[in-house]
């Protein structure tokens, strides 16, 4: 067990090198089980909320704590890496010629550049372990794509509480962190949660486009446009197309209203994260157009690139069957025959809007 006085040295140089590794939140958590958390992951899922996201379930016990998943873990290395926009996030919605893409998703791959940066710390941490004479150290790094309740345990680790959307809230960053994990048999002081600060506030429950939240704190994904442009495969229920209007990849809305982003700063974010000249307002008839060789070149190196061509088109039809743009039509009708059931059904919709539109 490393002694508190050893500890304190490592943990100073710890948050030196993370800041230099370009993340701006660091804190620390237990890895020990928190019964509550996993009581209501278990109840979130016995209620279908995670709708087609079958990998939620599977997994469900590992994410109960980070133990679960690693039983050697003893603290937990919380980060937090800003993505703070400079335009607003919402500027486009009166644009229906032009396609909205979450902020998160302009830029480079947030799981590749966070990745590289906490296998770069992990790194610095076993090597500075070792300088010290404190012995041999594990560690484990992971973004999203593992069994791990980031937002909780960040919370855990002072970098900001779970706000009523659900998402991660910083008094700093706003709504707008990536976050990465290291898991270390190190047995680390864990910082003071974060506090819940919402108050009464209930912005992010107001904004939401297809009323997601069935309470605050609790999210519907089967109702969320992140998840029904981005996770669900088949085709999007009729009764949120209309909801959906140009959103073609994910949903800031909840997050962009949020007021603690008035701290935000976007001289803090990732140059990696500045968005791409073809995403931050992409014309829907030029997307319309590409097929797969041609989405594979525009989405190399783009978080958008792992939901396919065939999911991408389909998201686009929908948002061109809201536009009202009728010098789409051509486009459209031709993507009625595309071989793809899904592609073919929302290009149907799309077709039928279009030529109803006043």
């Amino acid at each position: 067990m490393v002694n508190d006085e050893a500890t304190i040295g490592l943990r100073e140089g710890l948050l030196a090198e993370a800041r230099q590794l370009g993340f701006v939140a660091v804190g620390i958590a237990s890895a020990a089980e928190d019964p509550g958390l996993a009581a209501h992951l278990d109840d979130w899922l016995a209620q279908g909320m995670h709708g087609s996201m079958e990998w939620m379930q599977v997994r469900a016990q590992q994410r109960g704590s980070p133990r679960s998943l690693w039983p050697e873990a003893n603290s937990v290395i919380a980060l937090g890496m800003s993505y703070a926009p400079a335009a607003d996030p919402l500027a486009l919605e009166d644009r229906p010629e032009l396609a909205r893409v979450s902020v998160y998703a302009q830029g480079g791959d947030y799981h590749d550049i966070l990745k590289k940066r906490l296998k770069a710390l992990a790194r610095w941490l076993i090597a500075e372990t070792e300088r010290r004479g404190l012995g041999e150290v594990g560690v484990k790094v992971f973004v999203d794509t593992a069994p791990v309740m980031e937002k909780p345990l960040g919370t855990a680790a002072g970098l900001g509480w779970q706000g009523k959307h659900t998402n991660l809230v910083s008094r700093e960053h706003g709504s707008w962190l990536f976050l990465g994990e290291i898991y270390t048999t190190l047995e680390l002081a864990p910082d003071k949660p974060g506090k819940d600060r919402c108050g009464t506030c209930r912005a992010c429950q107001d904004a939401c486009p297809t009323d997601a939240f069935p309470a605050p704190y609790r999210l519907d994904a089967r109702r969320c446009i992140s998840y029904l442009t981005i996770e669900h495969k088949g085709p999007i229920p009729a009764r949120f197309r209309k909801a959906i209007g140009n959103r073609i990849y994910g949903c800031d809305d909840c997050l962009a209203v949020c007021p603690w982003n008035k701290f935000a700063q976007a001289a803090h974010a990732n140059r990696a994260f500045l968005p791409r000249a073809e995403l931050s307002a992409p014309r829907l008839a030029d997307l319309l157009a590409l097929d797969d060789a041609g989405f594979r070149r525009m989405l190399a190196g783009s978080p958008i690139k792992r939901i396919g061509r065939n999911r991408f088109i389909r998201n686009c039809l929908i948002a061109a069957g809201n536009s009202g743009d009728v010098s789409l039509i051509e486009q459209v009708d031709a993507l009625a025959g595309d071989p793809d059931p899904v592609v073919a059904e929302a290009a149907e919709w799309a077709a039928r809007e279009l030529r109803a539109a006043p």
